[in-house]
């Protein structure tokens, strides 16, 4: 069960990144660049690189934090529910960037079911100018009972149209995608481990949400931006099932008035593993 106060009381560590060069390569290399059809140099080449805006989302974080043994939380078993990202601002090559993380809302599902815990992040400049503001909600299997209200503030899934997709894009994943990607900065070994992935109820480790979450901005570059990545302002969704490394992911895309919704999944086994996706393009 989920303790309350020992959560309120807990910390985050703040982080310190640099985004150079050689980060944002490894970074784009760890959610797939370079695998696919698609001609993704300016991604993976130091001349003319861009930066993948969901870089963002592994700058300026300690890493996998809800492990911290603070919280005494059963960490093998918490997965990643959901998780948005909006920029105010383009990250930039040679930027230092700092973060922090602060607990927000909690919700209760109920004895011997889930704890939902919410937590907001900042990334800012030096000179504490903000970057970009995120939100993740962990699902905590079997936390639950600890008195809290059922629902998260705000929670509203996004629905999918029901016509078929206006442009797609499959895109692979490597054998090793997880073992690259944790060098970004998540260390849990639910990612790297199989004895770890066994405790979590996995017969091998998954890739992380994350990193399907930025194989997913690629394919909005793409098909969205123009292969243009700073247009990407924002994007949010719900992870609903793991990508097997090596695995291809399908992403669908609608364009509804000015929103442009998304889902992504894996076609040969008919599972969605990210749903109730929204993106925000620059101009659009």
């Amino acid at each position: 069960m989920l303790n309350l106060d020992r959560l309120r009381g807990f910390t985050i560590p703040a982080a310190e990144d640099m985004c150079d060069p050689r980060s944002a390569i490894l970074y784009a290399l760890g959610v797939g660049a370079g695998l696919g059809a698609i001609d993704e140099q300016h991604l993976v080449f130091e001349r003319d690189l861009a930066v993948l805006p969901t870089m963002a989302l592994v700058l300026g974080t300690p890493g996998f934090w809800p492990m911290a043994g603070e919280l005494g939380w059963d960490w093998p078993r918490i997965l990643h529910g959901e998780q948005s990202l909006r920029l105010l601002r383009p990250l930039e090559l040679g930027q230092l960037v700092h973060g922090r993380i602060e607990i927000g809302d909690v919700a209760d599902k109920g004895p011997g079911k889930p704890a939902l815990v919410r937590a907001k992040r900042t990334l800012m400049t030096p000179t504490d100018l903000v970057i970009a503001e995120m939100e993740e909600t962990w699902v905590l299997r079997g936390a639950g009972g600890f008195g809290g209200p059922r629902d998260l503030p705000g929670q509203m899934a996004t629905a999918m149209p029901d016509e078929p997709a206006h442009v797609l894009l499959d895109l692979p994943t490597a054998i090793n995608q997880a073992l690259l990607y944790r060098l970004t900065g998540d260390r849990n070994p639910l990612h790297s481990d199989a004895g770890t992935a066994a405790l979590a109820g996995f017969d091998r480790p998954v890739l992380h949400g994350l990193a399907t979450m930025g194989l997913v901005s690629r394919a909005l570059v793409h098909l969205c931006c123009g292969g243009q990545a700073a247009l990407l302002t924002g994007m949010s969704g719900r992870f609903t099932a793991p990508v097997w490394p090596g695995e291809t992911v399908r992403t669908e895309i609608w364009r509804d008035g000015d929103d442009i919704l998304f889902r992504a999944s894996v076609p040969d086994r008919s599972v969605v593993v990210m749903d109730g996706g929204r993106a925000c393009v620059a101009g659009f």
